[in-house]
């Protein structure tokens, strides 16, 4: 399979990063000031030559081999309004980062009727929505994090990871981590945080060294897609609190890599015991590096989505494939 060169908008810049470690050429537009969706290389991460930036009224000129969505506005609007007839037909993959907003299951997929290629990020989210007859698969996160950088725990402090949780309310966990917090020591970054009292946003080239260093990380989101913070954090071995909810439920293994529940006095109950026992937080730290390694390796994940760029680019005709697909995934 060679290299192919695929456009894509900027709409998670961490997932964008891990999209990076493949070998296709990305290819990301920008506008001016760099609204939403058209931040480019922007951010802090090392991006690689391969992420290239071109003027949003310049794209309809690129040869392109794929068109990857993902979120709503790209496919409802943005891409009518910068690709052109030719390059709106060309085999497409709708990325779809988040399970449905509207109601938790039933949610017709904005591409369930299309030709495109659904992935989804987790199973959970394949799960919940309605698929319709599209294909449809799942590539679990993949992340990268610096070598060397491995979790100390010497801070007796929790760390909650969420961008926007003042005005994303308590779908994000605020109510939660406003009430866990009067309990426990708790740190908050991200985007935005400082509205809540937090520290704001920590690079992402300085975060797994920061993270390294507190005890646990408490992830109070009660729905939306597995963040990639949670990801990264067991990936340096950060022991995890959270909510048995979501995807979630899958990852971190009560009493081996963390501790999740639905039972906020429990978790609050495991993180006061977490900050009394670093013994114990040792060993959870050593299981949550290891479910990461197996689960979450960028290799793993540079795999799957050379499949999935295989099955978009090499697939039949859009009506045989439709036909040949059945039903929901």
């Amino acid at each position: 399979m060679r290299p192919l060169r695929v456009f894509t908008w900027h709409v998670h810049g961490n997932y964008l990063y891990s999209l990076a470690h493949t070998r296709h050429e990305l290819i990301v537009p920008v506008k001016p000031g760099r609204p939403e969706g058209y931040a480019g290389r922007s951010g802090s991460m090392p991006w690689p030559p391969s992420v290239r930036e071109v003027p949003a009224d310049k794209v309809r000129a690129e040869p392109l081999d794929l068109i990857l969505f993902q979120s709503r506005k790209n496919y409802w609007q943005d891409q009518f309004e910068i690709l052109s007839s030719a390059q709106r037909r060309l085999p497409r993959i709708y990325l779809e980062h988040d399970p449905p907003r509207e109601k938790p299951v039933g949610t017709r997929h904005p591409a369930a009727d299309d030709d495109a290629l659904i992935v989804h990020v987790t199973h959970f989210n394949a799960l919940m929505w309605d698929n319709g007859p599209a294909r449809s698969t799942v590539i679990e996160h993949g992340v990268a994090v610096p070598e060397g950088v491995q979790w100390t725990g010497d801070v007796e402090r929790g760390l909650v990871i969420v961008n926007g949780m003042a005005w994303r309310g308590a779908r994000l966990g605020s109510d939660l981590f406003q009430r866990a917090r009067r309990e426990v020591p708790l740190d908050l970054i991200g985007i935005g945080s400082e509205e809540m009292g937090g520290l704001g946003e920590v690079q992402h080239r300085d975060l797994p060294a920061f993270e390294a260093r507190y005890r646990f990380l408490f992830n109070p989101i009660r729905y939306t897609s597995l963040g990639l913070a949670v990801c990264e954090a067991m990936m340096i071995g950060l022991p995890v609190v959270g909510l048995a909810t979501t995807e979630m439920a899958t990852v971190v293994e009560n009493g081996v890599s963390g501790y999740v529940g639905t039972d906020l006095r429990e978790l609050v109950r495991r993180m006061h015991e977490l900050l009394r026992r670093p013994d114990e937080a040792r060993t959870l730290s050593r299981g949550a590096r290891r479910a990461a390694l197996k689960r979450f390796g960028i290799r793993r994940f540079v795999e799957d989505w050379d499949r999935a760029l295989l099955e978009a680019t090499g697939a039949p005709a859009p009506h045989v494939r439709r036909a040949a697909a059945g039903g929901a995934a």
